[in-house]
């Protein structure tokens, strides 16, 4: 099975439930999942103002800057700066949140995860890499700044493309820019027991 393209210009956006911003989901895991049920959920959001964070009971997130001054985030009362692009900040779901931009709009990428179902590591990478979905895995790529190319593929991914990788599927990917990439490991062959995702 070819991997799965995934092009920044075929997302929707939809409004947060506090009307704080908009987010545009990249990929979840099952398709279709919405609020209560998704395994695993990768998305990117123009943040316009500040605000609390949606609860989500045993969800670890992980949060990654990509444009604008950053933010803080007061995590169960403990302040954190996340104003450094492309350095992802793990906090979990189950905490009471609260974001205060630090200097007008930003972009984020947000990764967020079922403790039960997955656990995720997003790295970041600025150079040629080969990428492969070990067994148990899915890996999603995802193209923060500028371009990459998947090279046996011969597709060109643009900024905030990605690519799908399911299990024992693997590509060699050039890169003119920067790239996250989402290893999502499955917990005890849970993957087919979940659903639906959503918005913060």
């Amino acid at each position: 099975m070819a991997p799965q393209i995934l092009r920044a210009g075929d997302r929707e956006s939809a409004p947060w439930k506090n009307g704080g911003g908009l987010t545009a989901q990249v990929a979840v895991h099952p398709p279709g999942a919405g609020t209560d049920d998704f395994g695993w959920r990768v998305s990117v959001a123009d943040v316009a103002a500040g605000g609390p964070f949606s609860a989500f009971p045993g969800v670890e997130r992980i949060i990654t800057l990509v444009e604008g001054a950053g933010m803080e985030l007061v995590v169960d009362g403990v302040a954190h700066t996340v104003h450094e692009p492309y350095e992802p900040f793990v906090f979990s779901g189950d905490a009471d949140t609260e974001c205060r931009l630090l200097g007008g709009p930003i972009v984020d990428f947000n990764v967020m995860v079922r403790r039960a179902v997955a656990a995720a590591r997003v790295r970041v990478v600025r150079s040629r890499t080969a990428v492969r979905a070990a067994p148990g895995m899915e890996v999603l790529v995802v193209v923060l700044e500028g371009a990459a190319v998947l090279e046996r593929a011969g597709v060109r991914l643009g900024r905030l493309d990605a690519v799908r990788l399911s299990e024992g599927e693997g590509d060699d990917l050039g890169v003119e820019g920067v790239l996250a990439v989402v290893e999502l490991e499955e917990r005890d062959g849970a993957w087919p027991g979940v659903g639906r995702a959503d918005r913060r």
